[in-house]
């Protein structure tokens, strides 16, 4: 009676081809990972499966479990319609193919390194099409129903950001998909990485809907990426918006993130928005980075405050190691002959000139007082070409 159940389950299966590029099963509303240990890498196995000689199946089964391996051909020929797999990831793509063929669980080693040899959008393709068989095998020849571990999607999603093919690599993301692939924050890294990269703010968006889509937990590391690339890109709005976004679901922005956050707004001289962040910053942790501490210190000058930007310098000094305080006279060079003409440079033509006219004034008065302090200050004030 089981074996009949079970035959009638592979059988409706079978029934519809295997379209590796397919999205039909799942619907989108677009609105560093170390490499796993040998231990880690054997977690997927069940049990002794991996290695059993060979497995008898009820004749019906038997036959169902050949017709799913011959389903390759069509595979192979697409495949070589769009372009050539490597040697190296075919043989061992054939290799495990004849295993499944012969009834027996290939080497978990074969798959490792199949992942490890994708060289490119073919190999790929190969590697999600013995992954489904496999999946397949695991669940109607060895009753094994869980997907692949995390560890070894995380890999497949490392292997597809390598040689460029996405559109695999978000369905490593899929909570619901047809290969077994477990989703994960990490696998989502990897292309967010990526997008990084290439500053791909389209890619970013996709995968942040990916997460949300698959219930996958906000982190403190995901929203540094995604910062990151808007702030690459120049794009406060957005980095304002997604940083926000983490906050209000409770996520605890790392140093980091603040730094490019209060930068960016030193940077624009949006100085109502730089106090909010620096509230923000201040209920999370307690002394101040270089980049947050000379941000508030360009927020007062803005405001037209350069003895409150001398205190802040010098609690600055203070807080920080013997061996980061040298980043002290890079920072405030930087603020004379950089931050003070792009920040000119970014308001509205009519307030320019007035702008530059205070910084012409302050930043003077802000040098004199660091150095009346007693700080030995090798500036060069002819670079403030305002």
């Amino acid at each position: 009676m089981q074996v009949a159940s079970k035959a009638r389950g592979l059988v409706r299966v079978l029934r519809t081809p295997t379209f590796l590029n397919s999205d039909r099963f799942i619907c989108l509303d677009i609105p560093s990972i170390e490499a796993p240990s040998h231990s880690s890498r054997q977690q997927w196995r069940p049990h002794s499966a991996f290695s059993a000689p060979s497995l008898p199946f009820p004749g019906m089964i038997g036959r169902r479990i050949e017709q799913l391996c011959s389903m390759s051909t069509a595979t192979e020929a697409l495949s070589s319609m769009e372009g050539c797999p490597t040697e190296a990831a075919k043989e061992l793509y054939d290799k495990m193919l004849s295993s499944v063929t012969a009834k027996t669980m290939p080497p978990n080693a074969w798959l490792w390194s199949l992942i490890e040899k994708c060289a490119n959008h073919e190999d790929i393709e190969l590697l999600f099409d013995i992954v489904h068989k496999l999946r397949l095998f695991r669940q109607y020849a060895l009753r094994i129903y869980e997907n692949f571990n995390c560890h070894l999607c995380q890999e497949i999603a490392r292997a597809c950001v390598r040689v460029g093919a996405l559109d695999f690599g978000k369905k490593t993301l899929w909570k619901h998909n047809i290969h077994g692939t477990t989703p994960s924050i990490a696998s989502a890294h990897h292309l967010l990485l990526y997008a990084r990269e290439h500053n791909d703010v389209k890619l970013m968006a996709e995968v942040l809907k990916l997460l949300r889509r698959n219930d996958l937990p906000h982190q403190a590391g995901t929203a540094d990426i995604v910062c990151s690339i808007c702030y690459n890109v120049d794009n406060w709005k957005l980095f304002s918006t997604l940083a926000k976004r983490y906050i209000n679901a409770g996520v605890k922005l790392r140093q980091t993130t603040f730094d490019m956050w209060m930068e960016f707004a030193a940077r624009i001289g949006n100085t109502k928005s730089l106090w909010k962040i620096e509230k923000l910053r201040s209920d999370m942790m307690k002394k101040h980075s270089l980049t947050t501490g000379f941000s508030c210190a360009k927020g007062f000058l803005l405001e037209r405050k350069p003895d409150i930007a001398v205190a802040i310098i010098q609690i600055l000094i203070q807080d920080l190691p013997e061996a980061k305080r040298a980043g002290v006279m890079v920072e405030l060079q930087k603020l004379i002959n950089e931050w003070s003409l792009e920040v000119v440079k970014r308001q509205k033509e009519k307030n320019r000139k007035a702008l530059a006219a205070a910084l012409r004034t302050d930043i003077p008065i802000m040098v004199t007082g660091l150095q009346n302090m007693g700080l030995k200050l090798n500036i060069n004030m002819e670079e403030l070409a305002l």
